[in-house]
C-alpha cells in the first residue's frame, strides 16, 4: 500500500487526485494519482468522498490515462474535512 495526501477531490465530478507520499509541492505534477469514488473504501450505501488534506492508503494501478488510485482507505482525515470537498 502507498501512502499519500488527497491534493483535491470534487464531489461533483467524483474524482481528484492524491499527492503520494515523498513527492514535494514542487516538483512536477505528473506524479499525482488519479482517484474515482468508486475507488474509496467504505460501505455500500454510504456517500463516498475524500477531502483536501486527508491522508490515505491506496494502491496503484494501470489506468486508461495513467496511474490510477484503488481501494483508497482514509487513515487520517484533514482539519478541515468537515467542510465538504470541492464542487467544481
Amino acid at each position: 500500500m502507498t501512502k499519500g495526501t488527497v491534493k483535491w477531490f470534487s464531489n461533483r465530478k467524483g474524482y481528484g487526485f492524491i499527492r503520494p507520499e515523498g513527492t514535494e509541492e514542487e516538483e512536477n505534477e505528473d506524479n499525482d494519482v488519479f482517484v474515482h469514488y468508486s475507488a474509496i473504501q467504505g460501505e455500500d450505501d454510504e456517500f463516498k468522498t475524500l477531502y483536501e488534506g486527508d491522508v490515505v492508503e491506496f494502491e496503484i494501478v494501470d489506468g486508461d490515462k495513467g496511474p490510477q488510485a484503488s481501494n483508497v482507505e482514509v487513515i487520517e482525515k484533514a482539519q478541515n474535512s468537515s467542510s465538504g470537498g470541492y464542487y467544481y
